[in-house]
This record gives structure tokens, sequence and C-alpha cells, in this order.
């Protein structure tokens, strides 16, 4: 179950709490239609998403004038700040791993791990890049190397130089930055929730700061932001994720990529979501997850094994080479020329990733009960980057081998970034079979990645309370399709445009929170530290 179990509910409390407080999750709730909503958090964040929701319908050529208005002002005056963040949230990670902080045990000195090791990394895994990994293993890097939208640092697009560049970028924009943006969200709550005894809800995070008034106004605001960015990054995401199948789709079957197919795979992926969702973590989640990564597994190693299969295994080790070479430059900001390259591509993740923050951040929280400071923050930043830099010395270096060598459609460079995976495909055998794959692959990441969110967004807007019923989630999972669907038909022919203006603006303001948070993770855990000592 999604749920911690009644039963077991005794055995998650802490007796001594270094935080003392009165407050009980759900203590502001009110029950409307067999509903345990928080006021007014809920009603609050409900009503600005509806509002959005009906505003781009009605008004779609002024939503997309909004869109790249918020878009344009938030890079060009906050550039420095997403890349700044980025960099802190990285060594204040590494930081914790080296300090003795790091022997604290989330839930306490006799807390058991809840899921093994194998079922913990395929949820974080799938709930923290599942579709972006799909849409973009092969477009970024060719898209690098080929000059489609700046080069990193500006270098000389088609060369050699260029193509170790094409990977260790790709690889900074999905390495250790986001998943330490991840791991400060994921452990801040886990503590708070599972040694603190406070609700598993943003706001707790911000008890060493704020004290009792963060179950005031001050919380209400912390938390109404979460849900805004939580809500609209996973739109950002089901976006991507309908373009790609829609595009995979056409690919496949000559069915007409249109913004009518994009929103009828979303309709049809929520409506699954929906269910998967009221299955709760067991019985939906942790089930399709494991699903999910046995067939990105099976993906994965077809193309390793029909490709250059020396060419790939190698490529791992110079990806890797490659991104700690250049990790120090492109975290940098100041007197960069390639302004078009980290405006449109590093800034987007950074904001991108802070956006999904909540969602993965809660989502890994109510998994890694049981495992110490240490270990969470070293199994949160390196697994995944380990095994995405395999996943994209795989299909990125495949693209871009085939495109260096004049192969097939991406030898032209990219001309639509969802058809990108399905062109790299299309030149290995059973390219119908493992174009089908990667189909059923994204709309299942489509799905696990809604019903993840659904969990969190329901946990965030019932003030924390986790027991709550299971038509809370089935709207938030129904708002998010819609809400991706809004983001597509308002974007119009520029629908990539709308969702990455809808990540950037709602993710600026949770940077700041975010920033804010790891000051209060801090005191907590010394606190905590100096308990036991």
């Amino acid at each position: 179950m999604s749920e911690i179990k009644k039963s077991d509910k005794k055995n998650c409390m802490i007796k001594d709490p270094v935080y003392q407080t009165n407050h009980k999750a759900g203590e502001h709730n009110v029950e409307i239609m067999g509903m345990d909503l928080h006021n007014p958090v809920f009603f609050f964040s409900a009503s600005l998403i509806v509002f959005f929701v009906i505003l781009t319908l009605v008004f779609p050529d002024l939503a997309k004038q909004s869109f790249d208005a918020s878009k344009s002002w938030s890079i060009n005056h906050f550039d420095w700040l997403f890349i700044v963040s980025g960099n802190i949230f990285v060594l204040f990670c590494l930081a914790l791993v080296v300090s003795p902080l790091g022997k604290i045990r989330l839930g306490g000195t006799e807390a058991k791990a809840e899921f093994s090791r194998l079922s913990w990394f395929s949820m974080l895994f799938a709930a923290g890049m599942g579709i972006g990994l799909m849409f973009w293993s092969v477009a970024e890097p060719v898209g690098y190397f080929t000059n489609w939208y700046g080069t990193p640092l500006n270098t000389v697009a088609g060369t050699a130089e260029a193509a170790k560049m094409a990977m260790a970028a790709t690889m900074f924009h999905w390495g250790l930055h986001p998943w330490a943006i991840y791991a400060v969200v994921g452990l801040s709550l886990a503590f708070f929730t599972f040694n603190c005894n406070m609700p598993l809800t943003i706001r707790s995070a911000f008890f060493p700061l704020l004290g009792e008034r963060v179950w005031g106004w001050p919380g209400n605001i912390i938390d109404i932001t979460a849900v805004l960015a939580t809500i609209f990054g996973l739109a950002t995401s089901l976006g991507f994720g309908a373009q790609q199948a829609a595009g995979g789709l056409n690919f496949l079957f000559d069915v007409p990529n249109t913004i009518n197919t994009q929103i009828a795979i979303i309709f049809a992926v929520t409506i699954v979501a929906i269910f998967s969702v009221s299955r709760g973590l067991d019985g939906g989640v942790k089930l399709l997850s494991n699903i999910n990564m046995s067939l990105a597994l099976v993906l994965m190693l077809f193309v390793m094994i029909t490709g250059s299969t020396i060419a790939i295994i190698n490529g791992v080790g110079t990806t890797l080479l490659s991104y700690a070479e250049n990790i120090m430059p492109l975290s940098n900001w100041i007197g960069r020329e390639d302004e078009t390259f980290y405006h449109g591509w590093t800034v987007f993740y950074w904001a991108w990733w802070v956006s999904w923050s909540p969602f993965v951040g809660m989502f890994i929280a109510r998994i890694s009960r049981g495992r110490t400071v240490r270990e969470f923050i070293l199994a949160v930043l390196f697994v995944p980057t380990l095994l995405t830099s395999i996943w994209m010395a795989t299909f990125g270096g495949m693209g871009l081998e085939q495109v260096q060598n004049g192969v097939g459609q991406l030898a032209h460079g990219i001309t639509d970034s969802s058809l990108a995976l399905f062109q790299m495909l299309e030149n290995l055998p059973l390219a119908n079979i493992t174009s089908f794959l990667a189909i059923i692959l994204v709309l299942v990441f489509f799905i696990t990645s809604s019903d993840s969110g659904s969990l969190v967004i329901d946990s965030i807007t019932a003030g924390g309370k986790l027991d709550v019923p299971v038509q809370q989630r089935i709207f938030w999972a129904s708002m998010e399709g819609v809400i991706a669907a809004a983001l597509l038909f308002g974007g119009g022919k520029d629908a990539l445009g709308a969702l990455q203006a809808a990540a950037i603006t709602v993710g600026l303001p949770f940077t700041v929170l975010l920033i804010i948070m790891c000051l209060g993770l801090f005191l907590g855990l010394r606190r905590e530290y100096k308990k036991l000592a």
C-alpha cells in the first residue's frame, strides 16, 4: 500500500524527537464528499490550476504569449540563480556524505528498510528520470553534436571533440546535479517525517527556521508552491511522453502526429494511471516500476548487442571521463559565451528538475525509511548517475555513431526530437519490434510518473496524511493529464516551448525554497547528531 499501515504507525514514531510539536497531520483538514482535504492548501492549489486550464483553453493565443514572456523573463533575470543553486545542492550533499551527520538513520537507530535495494533503486530511478531518458537519450547528444540549438561551450559542431562534449553535457544534465536536487528534498522530508514525527509534507522541512508558524500561512504558501511546481513539472514530462508516443505511432503505423493524437494519448494513459494509483504503492507504482526497469534493460541490452557493442562499452568510460573533465566549466555561469546553449538547455533542465523535486523527493522519502543519511545520498546520487551513463552511452552513443557515419535519417540532424529514438532504432535489426517496445516503455513510464506524482500531491494537499480516500488521488491523476493537454493545446505548434516555459516558471520560486531547505535540514541533522552523541 502507499500508506504506512496503521498497525505499523507506533513503530514508526520516535519517542523523543529532537523537535517537539503538538501539530498532527491533517488537523486543519475538512471533509467534503468523503474526501479529507487540507484547508486552504487543497482549495487554493486546485482553484489556481483550474483557472490556468480554463484560460489556456479559452484564450490559447494569449496563453502562448504568456508562456513565452514568463520563460524569457525567468531566464534573462535568474539564469545565474539556477546555475548557482544546482552547484550548491551537489556540494551540500557531498558534504553530508563525508561528515559525521551521515551516520544518522532515517526513522531512528532501530529502523529497518522497507524495500529491497533492487526495488528501491527501480522505484527512485523510474520516478526520477523515466520519460525524459526515453525522449532525450538520442535527441540530446545528437542535437549538441550537430548544433541543433547551440553547442556546449561553443564547441565546433561535427568534430571529434564535439562528440565527447555532447556526451559530457548530456551527462551533466542527467547526472549528479538533478539527483542532488532530489536528494535534498527527499532527505529533508524523510528526516522530519521519520525522525521528528512530523507530517510528510514540504513545510515540515522548514520547522527549524519557522517553528510552529510553519503550520500557519507561511507553511501554506510553501505547500501551495510545492503543489504547483510538482504538477506543472509532471505535466511537462507527460507532454514530452505524449509527443514521443505519438511520434512512435506515426513512425510505425502512420498515425497522424497531431495535437489531437497527443491529447488522446494523454487521455488514455491517464485512465490507466487512475487505475494504477488506486492500487497504491505496492500494487501499482512498485509493480509498474519493476516491470518498466525490466523492459528498459531488455531494450538497452538489445541495442548494445545489435549495435557497436565494443564501442558502446568503451563509450561508458569515455562518457564518464568526459563528464568529469567538463563538469566544472559546465557548472560555471560567469563569462559564458554559449548563451544559446546554457539558456536553452541547462537553465531549462535545472528548472525542470527543481519543479520535479517535490514529487521525486517526497516519493523517495516515502520508500527510504531505515536508510542512513550516507547510504541515502550515495544511492540517490551515484547509482542513478552510473545507470544513466550506461543508458546514454548506449542510446546516445549509437545515435552519434549513425550521424558520424552518415547512416539513416539522423545523419541529417534532428528534425523532430520526438522521433530521434525511433530513427536510431530503424537502423538496427527488428526495428518494428523494438520501436513498439519503446512506445510501450514510454507509456509505462508515463503511467508511473503520473501515479507516483498523484500520491505525492495528494499527501501535500491532505496536510501530510497518508491514509486518505482514493478519490483524492484520482482527482490529482486526472488534473495532471488535463494540464499536460492544456499546455500542448496552448502551445500549438510550439508545444515543446510551452512545456519548457511551464517548467522554468514554476521552478523559479521553488529554487529559492530549496536553498532555504538545505539550511533547515542541516540544523535538524546537527541537532539529531548532538542528541545521539
